[in-house]
C-alpha cells in the first residue's frame, strides 16, 4: 500500500462551542483528483481551512507526505509543497495580474524555474498573459478565479486545494476552470476539489466524499457516486 499524500485522521474542529467536524477522515493519493461534495454548511471550507493550517484541530490530526502536520503553520505548508485557492478567489484586487502571480511565488529563490512557472501560468490561461499588466480587480470573476489558481500554481505544490472555483462563475467559465483543472492533474499536481457543481465534480474526480453536517457519509470513485441514487437525488438534481 502507497502512503497517502495527504491523511485527515479523525479530525474535529470547532468555532467556540459548535462543532463543524466530527472524527473526520479523508485521503488523497499522490496524482488523484479527489472531490469533497456536500450542501452550504456542511463543512467543506472548514475542512479545506483545517487543510492548509488557517484552522486549529480539536482533535486527530492531518498528514502531508508522511508528516504530520497538524501543529504546522500555514506558510510553512506552503513551502512543504501545499497551495490554496480560497472560495472567494481572495486575489489581491490593486495589484497587477503579474504581481499577483509573484505573491504566489514568495517563499521561493530559484528565479530560472520561477520563469519556467510564469510561462506554464501563461500557457494554462492565455487571457492572463493578454491581461499581464491589469489589475485583478478589474477582471471578471473568471479572469480572477484563473489568476487564483494561477497564483497558487506559482508555489509549485505538490497539492492543489481548490475551494469552490466555479462559484458565481458563468457556464462557459465554469467550463473552462474544470478543463484546466484536469490538464493540471495531468501535470502532475495531486488536487483536492472542494465544489457544490456535484455533477462537474464528480464528472472529474478519481474518488469523492459526500460531506454531511461535519460528516463523511459516502464515499467511493466520482463514477459510483455518480450513479448512486441518494446522491443524485440530494446533489445531481435527479
Amino acid at each position: 500500500m502507497t502512503m497517502a499524500l495527504l491523511e485527515i485522521d479523525d479530525v474535529s474542529v470547532h468555532y467556540g462551542r459548535i462543532q463543524a467536524l466530527h472524527n473526520m477522515s479523508i485521503t488523497v493519493e499522490q496524482g488523484e483528483i479527489v472531490s469533497l461534495i456536500g450542501a452550504n454548511g456542511a463543512g467543506k471550507t472548514t475542512t479545506m481551512r483545517s487543510v492548509a493550517g488557517l484552522l486549529g484541530l480539536s482533535g486527530g490530526a492531518i498528514r502531508f507526505d508522511g508528516e504530520d502536520i497538524s501543529k504546522t503553520k500555514a506558510h510553512l505548508r506552503v513551502v512543504k509543497g501545499m497551495s490554496l485557492t480560497p472560495e472567494g478567489r481572495g486575489i489581491f484586487p490593486s495589484m497587477t495580474v503579474l504581481e499577483n502571480l509573484d505573491m504566489g511565488a514568495y517563499a521561493r529563490k530559484d528565479k530560472s524555474g520561477m520563469a519556467a512557472d510564469f510561462d506554464r501560468v501563461f500557457d494554462l490561461f492565455p487571457r492572463l498573459k493578454e491581461r499581464q499588466k491589469q489589475t485583478g480587480g478589474t477582471m471578471s470573476g473568471g479572469e480572477q478565479q484563473m489568476l487564483a489558481i494561477g497564483r497558487a500554481l506559482m508555489a509549485q505544490p505538490k497539492l492543489l486545494l481548490l475551494d469552490e472555483p466555479s462559484m458565481g462563475l458563468a457556464p462557459q467559465f465554469i467550463r473552462q476552470i474544470f478543463a484546466i483543472i484536469k490538464q493540471v492533474n495531468e501535470q502532475g499536481t495531486t488536487v483536492l476539489l472542494v465544489e457544490q457543481n456535484a455533477n462537474q465534480a464528480l464528472r472529474l474526480a478519481h474518488r469523492a466524499y459526500i460531506l454531511e453536517t461535519g460528516r463523511i457519509t459516502r464515499e467511493g470513485t466520482g463514477r459510483e457516486l455518480a450513479a448512486d441514487d441518494a446522491v443524485k437525488a440530494a446533489y445531481l438534481g435527479a
